[in-house]
């Protein structure tokens, strides 16, 4: 359900690629070959998770993506006026209301997550 949820994800609104890892990490657990498959893949997250906390501006960077990405899924939920320079149908206007709000919210909350665990265990320790 994961997987396919992460590939209905990957043209919807919401974290399709962390929800396909997640149901294959799930599948993992019984199966090699989603063992096998999960592997490179892991591998893959861990080396950049360990070089984007290895310079502070990268880890501002990080920090200011997960903060817009929150923020605009606040702003996406709460459903601002639609502004006079819009070309499209009204309705168009931040299509999705709370729902595609709350995935863009999840999105910089998991990405907020995986930014602290990456400078815990990754970030190079200076002596003291």
């Amino acid at each position: 359900m994961l997987v396919a949820a992460g590939v209905a994800a990957l043209v919807l609104p919401g974290p399709g690629l962390l929800l396909i890892a997640a149901g294959m990490a799930l599948l993992a657990m019984r199966y090699e070959w989603a063992r096998k498959l999960l592997r490179p893949i892991k591998r893959q997250a861990m080396h950049l998770a360990r070089q984007s906390v290895q310079t502070w501006p990268r880890v501002a960077f990080s920090l200011l993506v997960s903060g817009l990405l929150v923020g605009l899924g606040i702003l996406w939920g709460i459903g601002l006026p639609v502004p006079g320079w819009w070309p499209a149908n009204p309705r168009w206007w931040l299509f999705g209301g709370w729902g595609t709000g709350a995935t863009l919210l999840a999105s910089g909350v998991v990405a907020l997550g995986t930014i602290i665990y990456s400078f815990r265990h990754f970030r190079p320790r200076t002596p003291s």
